[in-house]
């Protein structure tokens, strides 16, 4: 292994971890290899919008695009450069956010990693910094993700939203944070807190149930999921339909792992 591919992996890895500072630095060392490196532009570019140097990324970000002219990830970034540079949208609104890498270790049942749907305005997508936490609420039969400013984000799918509203009625609650954003792709992951006593003996989130999800939520039919796996979650299911009658049906809007706030402090 070559310099060059010691400061690829390092300068991925600084990513992983959040750490953008140092993802800065190595990309910078790759760039003075070798100037023309898309990836190394690329990598730059998303460093500085996580460290919300706005010029900075700018500048980068149209340099990648001298070196490939129709990059769809330089050209989606120059337009949300674009929407921060707006005197009304603007990064100062987002609160800092110091990236846990922790906040994304996956269990298995508790914690989930999900496609959002219906995406809000892009003025308010331009704004998400990965790591940001974000408030889950449910409306009637949608769950929906806003910023802690109450801006929407977006929505879950129908199934995961149905089910998580079984558990939030149950009085459940969860933390979520923002994984990966775009003007138009928004993923968000979600941890489990706790579990009300009336949904203590389920899963929040079964296996099946977590491929099912991801391929609604990317518009994908079909599923891998084993028939005894499929069995096993079916009759889980029907328990949680059955379980829903004895829910409170008349709460609305709860925020999922806070309290639920007053009238004067709920947005529609």
């Amino acid at each position: 292994m070559n310099e060059t591919d010691i400061l690829e992996q390092q300068a991925i890895d600084a990513a992983v971890n959040a750490d953008w500072k140092q993802a800065i630095e190595l990309n910078k060392k790759l760039l003075a290899i070798d100037k023309t490196s898309l990836d190394a532009h690329l990598r730059l570019g998303f460093a500085y919008l996580q460290m919300k140097a706005i010029k900075d990324a700018k500048t980068v970000y149209q340099k990648a695009l001298k070196i490939q002219s129709r990059n769809q990830v330089a050209l989606e970034n120059l337009e949300r450069i674009t929407i921060l540079e707006d005197k009304e949208t603007h990064f100062a609104a987002t609160e800092n956010t110091k990236l846990d890498p922790k906040i994304f270790l996956e269990v298995t049942g508790k914690t989930k990693t999900v496609s959002l749907v219906n995406l809000g305005q892009k003025n308010h997508l331009a704004q998400l910094i990965v790591g940001q936490e974000v408030i889950i609420q449910f409306k009637k039969r949608k769950v929906e993700v806003r910023t802690k400013k109450g801006d929407y984000i977006g929505c879950l799918a129908d199934d995961l939203s149905k089910r998580l509203i079984f558990f939030l009625k149950a009085k459940s609650k969860y933390r979520a944070y923002i994984q990966e954003s775009a003007l138009t792709r928004v993923v968000i992951f979600i941890q489990e807190e706790s579990k009300g006593k009336a949904v203590a003996n389920f899963t929040s989130f079964p296996n099946n149930n977590q491929s099912n999800m991801d391929q609604i939520s990317r518009g994908e039919e079909g599923s891998e999921t084993s028939e005894e796996e499929a069995d096993s979650d079916s009759g889980d299911e029907d328990e949680i339909d059955k379980m829903a009658s004895t829910l409170d049906r008349d709460e609305e809007f709860i925020d999922i792992h806070r309290e639920p706030a007053s009238d004067e402090e709920v947005e529609e």
